[in-house]
């Protein structure tokens, strides 16, 4: 067996030319471009069990309670591959964020690990991820693995409730979820939950998309199913084209280079 079929649980030499040309299906983008949000899946995509292993070593979130974190600033090269831009605080404005603990703070936190980014079905992923919400050379993508775990119930967004990232282009995708009750997503047309538009229950593997800009989300409190045993719930968070003036401002400041939503 090679090497690289032990290091990362397949033959990097058998994947496709470009393994990104068909990573989401036209059903996708179809929903994306009519209804500003699509779910997927990604497990027949990723090594799900081998990704799932980074979530044992994340930190614990400096900011947040019973929340563990880490997260990093990428952007593709000129050549359409993947690279790490560097340090950049995490920066979210008190009209993205109505949590007292994260509003109007530079956040910092780990990056994710090299050996992480440097797996095949990482570096495809974000490819992909860039190509499907058309992102060009040096747009910044805020790249996150967070989650909680425990006893008893936990808010997984420490209030935020009903709220939008702050971005145009925004991905969650369901690492883990064991012992969960609750955990439900709920996407809504205004802030104020007035105008449901779906209620859905991500299982590992499973990708939700969406026109953060356009619409607002939320998360339901996740408390265990059995009680003798602790819960755990982690997921991925990936986006880009930020309208939050706060970040942009820190991006300028961290990368001088970057393409900016500001200038579209």
């Amino acid at each position: 067996m090679k090497l690289d079929t032990l290091k990362y649980g397949f033959d990097p030499a058998t994947m496709p030319l470009d393994p990104v040309a068909d990573y989401w299906s036209p059903e996708v983008t179809d929903a994306l471009q009519h209804q500003d949000w699509a779910r997927t899946e990604v497990r027949s995509r990723v090594d799900l069990e081998a990704w799932q292993a980074f979530t044992a070593d994340l930190p614990r979130d400096p900011y947040v309670n019973r929340r563990w974190k880490r997260m990093s600033w990428l952007a593709l090269d000129e050549r359409g591959e993947a690279y790490d831009m560097g340090p950049c605080p995490m920066a979210q404005g008190g009209a993205f964020n109505d949590a007292e603990s994260m509003a109007d703070k530079l956040r910092y936190y780990e990056p994710l690990t090299p050996e992480y980014m440097a797996r095949p079905d990482v570096k495809a992923f974000v490819r992909a991820w860039a190509r499907l919400w058309d992102l060009k050379a040096n747009e910044p993508i805020l790249m996150q693995i967070t989650g909680v775990r425990g006893e008893g119930m936990v808010d997984p967004l420490q209030g935020q409730g009903i709220h939008a990232d702050g971005c145009k282009a925004l991905s969650i995708m369901v690492l883990n979820r064991h012992n969960v009750a609750g955990g439900d997503n709920h996407l809504y047309a205004d802030k104020a939950g007035t105008r449901p538009l779906v209620d859905t229950t991500l299982a590992p593997g499973d990708i939700l998309h969406l026109r953060d800009d356009r619409l607002f989300h939320s998360v339901d409190s996740i408390h265990q199913e059995d009680s003798e045993a602790p819960f755990e719930r982690f997921i991925i968070i990936i986006n880009s084209r930020f309208v939050d003036e706060f970040q942009n401002r820190i991006l300028r400041r961290h990368f001088p280079e970057a393409v900016l939503n500001e200038t579209r």
